[in-house]
């Protein structure tokens, strides 16, 4: 997909991208994530997650070259951000590795340079971060990587267990008329939970509002220990689950500020910005150094 970019992103910061053609990948536990700026577009791209990080960083190159006929050796900086970060190889072409909470961060902060607080909830964990609206660097943030429960990876199993696929998980919650009440905090025990409340006949629609409901209770409970400040906004790939984010909206009192850009790109966007950042201040030290 390619877009402009002074279509999607603030614009406080349109005048602030430079000529330099860089790439943000974002490899995530399910998916690879890649964007691309160039001439002021932005490439993004995105397929599941192969066993070796290097396959997924191989397809999403390819990817990227059909879309906007740029090869690796035209690339002038990457950044390496996610789960598989530390294990993709891009032969002569410079890169550097950073952390997704950073890269979150500089993504949302383009975007919407009002947002300060950002809810991130992957494959295998969830994050809340606090934004510096002055600059978009990481102000706090807090995760929980030790468990299953809140995350992507959670919501795909108990769609498995009331035979629904996970993007109707979302849409189902939506009819309920009496949220189920889970009050497991283990993985283990709310699918026992799911499957007892479905031997007793209870509607797909109330568990699936009642699991989007213990998720977003779990979010709160990370903001309780950070803070939570306006305008906040949802990323990663469960910010497409219309459940999940009427469910996290609900809890936390706030609504979700609207950007143009698909929120699972944020990461990879903050990559490629950063690697434009990070060739401006190269550029300025050897000038300060001539």
């Amino acid at each position: 997909m390619s877009v402009l970019a002074k279509e999607v992103l603030d614009p406080r910061r349109i005048n602030e991208l430079t000529d330099d053609v860089v790439v943000g990948f974002d490899i995530g536990s399910r998916t690879g994530k890649a964007v691309l700026i160039k001439d002021g577009r932005l490439y993004s791209v995105i397929t599941p997650t192969a066993v070796f990080t290097q396959q997924t960083v191989e397809k999403l190159l390819a990817l990227l070259a059909a879309d906007s006929g740029v090869f690796l050796d035209q690339i002038d900086f990457a950044i390496g951000t996610g789960y598989g970060r530390v294990a993709f190889d891009l032969k002569d072409t410079r890169k550097k590795i950073i952390t997704e909470i950073t890269c979150h961060a500089m993504g949302a902060y383009y975007l919407n340079s009002d947002i300060q607080s950002i809810v991130d909830i992957g494959g295998q964990d969830a994050k809340a971060i606090r934004v510096d609206p002055k600059n978009g660097h990481v102000i706090d943030f807090i995760m929980n990587d030790k468990c299953a429960a809140g995350t992507g990876r959670f919501l795909e199993k108990v769609a498995e267990l009331l035979g629904l696929t996970t993007e109707d998980l979302g849409l189902v919650s939506l009819q309920a008329t009496e949220p189920a009440d889970i009050s497991s905090q283990c993985v283990v025990f709310a699918e026992s939970e799911v499957i007892s409340l479905s031997a007793k006949s209870e509607s797909p629609a109330n568990i699936a509002a009642g699991i989007h409901l213990a998720n977003a209770r779990r979010v709160k409970n990370l903001f309780n220990r950070i803070g939570l400040v306006p305008e906040i906004m949802f990323s990663g790939g469960v910010a497409h689950n219309v459940g999940m984010k009427k469910a996290v909206e609900q809890v936390l009192g706030q609504k979700f500020i609207d950007v143009k850009f698909d929120a699972i790109y944020t990461g990879a966007l903050g990559g490629a910005i950063l690697a434009q950042q990070t060739l401006t201040s190269s550029k300025l030290d050897m000038a300060i150094n001539i």
